[in-house]
C-alpha cells in the first residue's frame, strides 16, 4: 500500500510586497535582496487570516483530486501561524470545509520542514489502514510576525498556503521519507512571542523583540548540509539515486541555499523547481504551493519521480521522495 498525490492546489494573497517597498522601509535594496535572497516580490495578507489561505488552497486540492470535502478521512496541518492555538487550524478547517465530527485533524508544528513531517504523518495513517483519503496543508502568514525594522530578515518572509490530498493506492507515490531534529541549536531561528511566554509574563512580554529572529550565517551553513545529507539518506534507504530522480523541490527559503544544495548533490540547477523569486519564504507553505504551481506551470508531469528536501525552526530537517 502507498500513500499518492490526488490533487493539489495553492493560495496566495493578492497583495504583492516588492523589494522597492521594502526601499522606503528599511536600508536596503532591490539589487541587494536579489543577490542574495533570489526574491523579488512576495505576498502578504490584507485582511486574510490563515484559516482563508489554507480553506482556499484545500478547495483547490479537492476539485483537482474530484473529491468532495465529506470523502475526506483526515486533516493534517503544518503550520507555526496559527491563528489560535486552540482550536487548531486543521479543526477550524474542518469546520470551514463543513466536515465537523466527520473526520479526524490535528496540527505538526516543524516550521518549514512542517509539510514533510505533516505528509510523513498520512503517508503512515494510509498504509496503517487508519485513512484511505488525508488532506494535507502547509499554510503560513508570517507577515504578521515579522520584524518590519529588522531587514535581515524582513525581506525574506512571504505568506501562502498548499495543500495535498493523500490517497491510498497500490501504484508507488510516496516511496519513503526521513525526518531529522536537534534542539540543541534551536537559537538559530526562533518565534518566541506565539508561545505560552507571552501570557507568563503578559504585564510586560515585549512582542517587537520576540518576533522571528534568525541567525543567518550560521544557519546557511548548517542547512545545506543537512538537506544534503537527508536527501542521500532518503535515496539510500529506498535503493534510488539521483540519477532515478527527475526534479527536486526545496523549501524555498535562499536562492543560495538551493543553488549551493544543487552543487553539493551535483544536480542540474534547470531540473530544480524554483518559485522564491515570486513567493519569497512561505516556511511550511512552500513545499507543497510549489508543488502546486509547478503542476500548473506544466514544469512537472504525472510520473516524474521527485525528491524534496527542506530545513528550518527547531531545528528540523527533512526529505520526502515521491512519484507524482
Amino acid at each position: 500500500m502507498f500513500s499518492k498525490i490526488a490533487g493539489t492546489g495553492s493560495c496566495f494573497p493578492k497583495k504583492i510586497l516588492t523589494n522597492k517597498d521594502f526601499e522606503n522601509m528599511v536600508d536596503t535594496s532591490d539589487e541587494w535582496i536579489v543577490s542574495r535572497t533570489g526574491i523579488k516580490e512576495r505576498r502578504v495578507v490584507n485582511g486574510e487570516s490563515t484559516l482563508d489561505l489554507a480553506y482556499e488552497a484545500s478547495l483547490k486540492a479537492l476539485e483537482s483530486a474530484g473529491l468532495k470535502s465529506n470523502q475526506i478521512d483526515g486533516i493534517v496541518c503544518a503550520s507555526i501561524t496559527q491563528d489560535t492555538i486552540m482550536p487548531s487550524l486543521s479543526c477550524s478547517l474542518q469546520a470551514q470545509l463543513g466536515i465537523g465530527g466527520k473526520s479526524f485533524a490535528y496540527d505538526v508544528i516543524a516550521a518549514c520542514s512542517g509539510f514533510i513531517y505533516a505528509a510523513a504523518n498520512a503517508d503512515s495513517l494510509i498504509k496503517t489502514g487508519i485513512a484511505k483519503k488525508i488532506l494535507v496543508v502547509g499554510a503560513e502568514r508570517l507577515s504578521v510576525v515579522t520584524d518590519y525594522t529588522d531587514r535581515s530578515t524582513c525581506v525574506l518572509f512571504g505568506d501562502g498556503a498548499g495543500a495535498v490530498i493523500l490517497e491510498a493506492s497500490n501504484t508507488p507515490g510516496f516511496i519513503g521519507f526521513d525526518l531529522v531534529a536537534d534542539g540543541s541549536i534551536s537559537d538559530l531561528l526562533t518565534l518566541e512571542s506565539l508561545g505560552t511566554k507571552l501570557f507568563e509574563n503578559k504585564e510586560k512580554y515585549d512582542i517587537k523583540n520576540n518576533l522571528i529572529k534568525m541567525k543567518g550565517n550560521e544557519l546557511f551553513k548548517i542547512a545545506t548540509k543537512a538537506m544534503m545529507r537527508t536527501s542521500k539518506k532518503v535515496l539510500e534507504k529506498n535503493s534510488l539515486t539521483l540519477k532515478d530522480i527527475d526534479y527536486i523541490i526545496p523549501h524555498q527559503a535562499n536562492i543560495r541555499i538551493i543553488e549551493m544544495l544543487a552543487k553539493m548533490l551535483k544536480f542540474p540547477l534547470d531540473n530544480v523547481i524554483i518559485t522564491i523569486d515570486r513567493y519569497g519564504n512561505t516556511s511550511a507553505a512552500s513545499i507543497p504551493s510549489t508543488i502546486d504551481v509547478a503542476i500548473e506551470e506544466k514544469r512537472i508531469k504525472k510520473g516524474d519521480k521527485i525528491l524534496i528536501t527542506s530545513f528550518g525552526g527547531g531545528i528540523t530537517w527533512g526529505a520526502a521522495c515521491f512519484v507524482l
